[in-house]
């Protein structure tokens, strides 16, 4: 059995966490993913901040981090952790709902967990394609990045 489990540390924003839900299970299923948990934290960009220095050094707030914590075979074991200011805000930028980029960031962290990447180009433009049929799976259009 495979179960997601949701904790909302801000109290700003709204959630639809069967939204949130229903994309890593979709994920997951499709990587063959059976049994395990993913833990789905939405913090505010103070708190990713911290946790961005404490685990990966970076000093300054993010979008998305995920940790695997373990994947054996059809197990999965691992943790998003979700900044809705972010989100928020970089909506505006792309002008589209903070919802849609909100769940573009769940989508992402857990196209990590589940063994995307994005460290070079060719990789960066998989997961991409991964993160559009996702979203997409939702009715949602892929924002495009600036630099694209």
């Amino acid at each position: 059995m495979f179960s997601v489990l949701i904790t909302n540390e801000q109290s700003k924003y709204q959630l639809d966490t069967e939204r949130i839900e229903l994309a890593v299970n979709q994920i997951v299923k499709e990587a063959g993913i059976v049994t395990g948990d993913v833990s789905v934290a939405v913090v505010d960009d103070r708190t990713i901040h911290e946790l961005n220095i404490q685990y990966l050094n970076h000093d300054y707030p993010t979008d998305v981090i995920s940790f695997l914590l373990e994947r054996e075979d059809e197990h999965l074991e691992g943790e998003i952790i979700v900044s809705v200011d972010t989100a928020a805000e970089l909506a505006q930028d792309y002008g589209w709902d903070w919802n849609n980029e909100f769940l573009l960031y769940v989508i992402h962290g857990c196209l990590h967990l589940v063994g995307y990447d994005d460290k070079n180009p060719a990789a960066k433009a998989v997961m991409q394609e991964a993160e559009r049929r996702h979203l997409l799976m939702f009715g949602i259009e892929h924002r495009l990045d600036p630099a694209e």
